[in-house]
């Protein structure tokens, strides 16, 4: 915890609420570090600086954020989190940069839409000569841990029930000791604006249990990785050969595993961290701009025996249940880290504003309790895609948000922008900023323009480059100065750190990705930044991998 004050204000421990659902770890390692627990009877309703939750927050939690505070959450990042819209977006990603760009992730149909042409695709493979028939993969697209999977060949083992995503399965996955496997890859967002992405050095390689084999795609404990199935198979406890017992390594153990087969595994890191990249850069456009929250993801990653990575699905509040003594390493050291990362001040331990600048929001000041869990909510499909009240709200807020910094007449205008979009639906937010970003300045205006070149920190005017994305509706502006300011830059250089514990800073790369992604995001821009990565890590790296085909493929 950054220290920016007198002693005597350190007395006051940080505070932490969890919902319910929280696995008993976070608690722990809260605990640990010296927080005390938020207790409702005795406390305001705003004395906490954490609230963990598994859950999302709503839009108003979001509104009435306060500087000390941080949610464990971005709203609507189910845009990635549930197989069908990942789907949707890594397809629209592929159609607008080209078919190259995410060829990490397998070919996908979402049931019951996408029957006909998926009926259309397997005849289409059945006819062609010489070519062996694919196998595929069912899954449901808001279950989690391995439930409802089903694995088929022939069309007239496919049935299903519910909305479910078929992808052609990875037959051919690369194999430790005859064992499939899957990396559990730890990655944390601390913003999408500018977008801010880490990567934790240490995480979970999972296997099967039983030895891999497509004579038996109904056998779970060969085909599937996760641990809630796999810990109830007969071999769980059994010391296998080059796994041993349980069904977990964690990735330091599979680096010295890999380097003793003399297998260089920089190249697999590497277009790892690019899919990562990738898959946030699909939804980045469309997540709300907002204050202090931070994002936990879990990438689930399979190799192929080409040494590929392939994305299988990414995970919203990630399992940090301990299940084991590698789990305990692992997912606690994880927490410590990301507690770390989530740069908490001195002043904090306060909980209270200070300076006539700070507000308690980045759209408004009224105060709005946070709410609990939604009874009917589950960690399986997390409905957060906000309703049509509260995206009506988010528009108009994030337009105001913009203007506000830009002086008063421009604010009020914003507020009658307002009022007028829910007047005439028709005319849109996005259409009546740009008519007013068009028209000739008043005197008034040219002032408050004027001024806003003037705001400490302000690399641009606050209503310069406004940009919409062509591929994704959003009315999230991102181009504006916060109220509150980023926790995650650091106070020297104003930039994000490097490197905090074992979480290391993949996104921005370099300058031209950081200046992208700072004033709204420019998805064109990073990506051709990303591609010429790509080009620069491929040529070598392809040889070495064919080199080392017969070490990856080790029995």
């Amino acid at each position: 915890m950054a220290s920016d004050h007198d002693g005597e204000d350190i007395l006051k421990p940080l505070i932490f609420r969890l919902h319910e659902s929280v696995p008993e770890a976070v608690r722990e390692v809260l605990l640990e570090r010296g927080w005390s627990e938020f207790d409702e009877q005795e406390q305001d309703e705003a004395d906490w600086n954490l609230y963990w939750q598994n859950s999302p927050f709503r839009m108003t939690d979001h509104r009435s954020i306060k500087p000390w505070q941080r949610l464990n959450h971005y709203p609507e990042t189910v845009r990635i989190t549930r197989k069908d819209y990942l789907a949707r977006h890594l397809k629209r990603m592929k159609g607008i940069y080209g078919p190259s760009l995410c060829e990490f992730s397998p070919v996908a149909f979402i049931m019951p839409n996408d029957y006909v042409k998926f009926i259309a695709e397997y005849t289409k493979e059945r006819q062609s000569q010489g070519k062996k028939p694919s196998y595929w993969i069912c899954k449901p697209v808001d279950l989690s841990r391995g439930r409802g999977i089903l694995i088929f060949q022939d069309i007239k083992d496919f049935v299903y029930d519910c909305m479910v995503i078929v992808q052609k399965y990875i037959s051919n996955p690369w194999l430790i000791s005859g064992y499939k496997s899957d990396l559990r890859l730890y990655v944390c967002v601390t913003s999408f604006c500018p977008l801010t992405i880490y990567t934790y050095d240490e995480g979970l390689v999972r296997f099967a249990t039983e030895k891999f084999d497509l004579s038996s795609l109904d056998n779970v404990y060969a085909h599937l990785t996760n641990t809630s199935i796999n810990k109830f198979g007969a071999s769980y406890k059994k010391n296998k050969e080059g796994i041993g017992r349980g069904c977990k390594w964690t990735f330091s153990k599979f680096r010295s595993y890999l380097r003793s087969h003399e297998v260089d595994d920089l190249l697999l890191w590497q277009r790892i961290n690019n899919i990562v990249m990738l898959t946030l850069l699909a939804i980045t456009p469309s997540v709300p701009l907002t204050s202090n929250c931070f994002e936990l993801f879990g990438f689930d990653i399979l190799i192929d025996d080409t040494f590929k990575p392939w994305l299988l699905e990414v995970n919203y509040s990630p399992a940090l249940h301990l299940d084991c003594s590698i789990d305990t390493t692992v997912k606690k050291r994880l927490l410590h880290d990301i507690i770390e990362l989530l740069n908490y001040k001195q002043t904090d331990t306060l909980r209270e504003n200070k300076g006539p600048g700070t507000k308690t929001s980045y759209a408004g000041r009224t105060h709005i309790p946070l709410r609990t869990q939604d009874e009917n909510a589950t960690d399986d499909a997390p409905n957060i895609l906000a309703s049509r009240q509260e995206s009506e709200w988010t528009a108009t807020s994030a337009v105001q948000s913009l203007l506000e910094v830009a002086g008063g007449s421009f604010k009020k205008e914003a507020i009658v922008m307002g009022k007028m979009a829910r007047t005439h639906p028709r005319k849109t937010l996005t259409s009546q900023l740009r008519e007013k970003m068009n028209r000739p300045k008043t005197s008034s205006q040219s002032n408050a323009a004027s001024k806003s070149k003037q705001l400490p920190g302000a690399r641009h005017p606050a209503h310069a480059s406004v940009q919409v994305t062509h591929w994704l509706p959003t009315t999230e502006l991102c181009s504006y100065k916060l109220t509150i300011p980023p926790y995650f830059l650091s106070t020297k250089d104003k930039r994000p750190f490097p490197r905090v514990g074992d979480f290391v800073l993949i996104f921005p790369f370099n300058d031209a990705a950081l200046e992208a992604s700072r004033n709204g995001i420019d998805v064109k821009s990073i990506v051709q930044e990303i591609h010429k990565l790509m080009n620069k890590q491929s040529p070598p790296g392809q040889q070495k991998v064919k080199k080392r085909k017969d070490y990856l493929t080790f029995r």
